[in-house]
């Protein structure tokens, strides 16, 4: 359940660093949230694996190509955009054992650092607000691709990130530990340079 997708939309500001060669100063890229998803899963009761998605999220990345610690990423994303593949199970994540959501309210993550670990890889450290709760969570972010879009005809990078969650954290640890309270959460992001 966790929106850190936004946070790895960041990695471009890290690693993208590298494999850009024309920038002189911060560039902005935005989300493109038809191909951005997190996936989360956790154990139920030892028996299965279950999973979710977040999606219609927006963002930015200031990236910095010269300084990529000097780079930040801010992403909102609409808690009622979860999708769990059972109505009825969305509709227990949205009631008051979990979220107790209204139209409205969002999943909001802000960078606050980054640290590059590799050719294409980097930590992504940033604040992740959710059900009213902020902590700081940290991404293991790899850019999957950096360049022309093939029929955007623009720059543009991929990339991938993981990070767990543990959801008592947020305030939305009901069943735990029965229901696992750490969620794996696993983000793909592509974005796109701002016109």
């Amino acid at each position: 359940m966790k929106h850190m997708i936004f946070a790895a939309a960041l990695a471009l500001g890290a690693t993208g660093a590298m494999a850009a060669d024309t920038a002189t100063k911060a560039e902005k890229y935005t989300l493109d949230p038809s191909h951005s998803q997190v996936v989360f899963s956790y154990e139920h009761l030892g028996f299965s694996t279950t999973y979710g998605i977040f999606s219609g999220f927006e963002g930015e990345i200031m990236f910095d190509q010269e300084d990529p610690a000097a780079s930040s990423v801010t992403v909102s994303m609409p808690v009622m955009s979860m999708f769990t593949g059972w109505e009825q199970r969305k509709n227990h994540f949205m009631a008051d054992d979990f979220f107790g959501a209204e139209e409205g309210d969002m999943i909001t993550f802000t960078s606050t650092g980054i640290e590059v670990t590799g050719e294409d890889t980097a930590l992504i450290t940033g604040d992740l607000t959710m059900n009213d709760v902020t902590k700081s969570v940290v991404l293991d972010a790899k850019l999957n691709q950096l360049g022309d879009h093939p029929q955007e005809g623009k720059p543009w990078a991929g990339f991938d990130a993981t990070t767990t969650i543990v959801r008592s954290d947020f305030d939305l640890g009901a069943f735990a530990p029965y229901v696992s309270d750490e969620v794996q959460v696993n983000i793909s992001v592509e974005a796109m340079k701002a016109d």
